[in-house]
């Protein structure tokens, strides 16, 4: 296997996603949105080197490879709180189309049809990002339960002495 890069320092919750490095990491541009990881339409586009509309028609074509659980269209309010959060989606203010996000499936399909070398690297980049990011949240999560037991265990020898 080869190596993975795991530089996890530049990792920036969505509310701080403007302060993130000129050199754009991928898992910056992840986000949590109905409690699922995606990432939006104009970043992928962005990563594979076309227009927005250029990857979405490639998937209007192909959309029997699309159901909602591999891209899905946000709603008004979630693309007014993804515009409050982010400056760089400001362009989607008075934008009367919501964009598409993509899942970690949708982003391995978009793979398959946009077929270039470039898409087949960035998929394959964008998904050790996904893996990095799962793997962040279950060591944070593995992390707070030993503080959560460790401060039920003081409190309880407190309560024994």
């Amino acid at each position: 296997m080869g190596e993975s890069n795991n530089n996890t320092t530049s990792i920036q919750p969505v509310t701080n996603c403007d302060q993130l490095n000129t050199t754009v990491q991928i898992e910056g541009r992840i986000l949590s949105i109905r409690n699922t990881q995606v990432m939006a339409d104009r970043d992928l586009a962005e990563f594979y080197g076309v227009e927005t509309n250029v990857l979405n028609q490639a998937v209007k074509r192909n959309i029997e490879r699309f159901p909602e659980r591999f891209r899905f269209q946000l709603s008004n309010a979630e693309t007014n709180e993804l515009v409050t959060n982010c400056d760089r989606f400001e362009s989607l203010k008075h934008s009367s189309v919501s964009p598409y996000v993509f899942t970690e499936q949708g982003v391995a399909m978009l793979s398959s049809v946009l077929k270039s070398e470039t898409a087949i690297s960035v998929s394959i980049q964008i998904m050790d990002a996904f893996v990095a990011m799962r793997h962040i949240l279950v060591t944070k999560s593995q992390q707070y339960h030993q503080v959560v037991m460790q401060q039920y265990q003081k409190e309880t020898d407190k309560r024994t002495d």
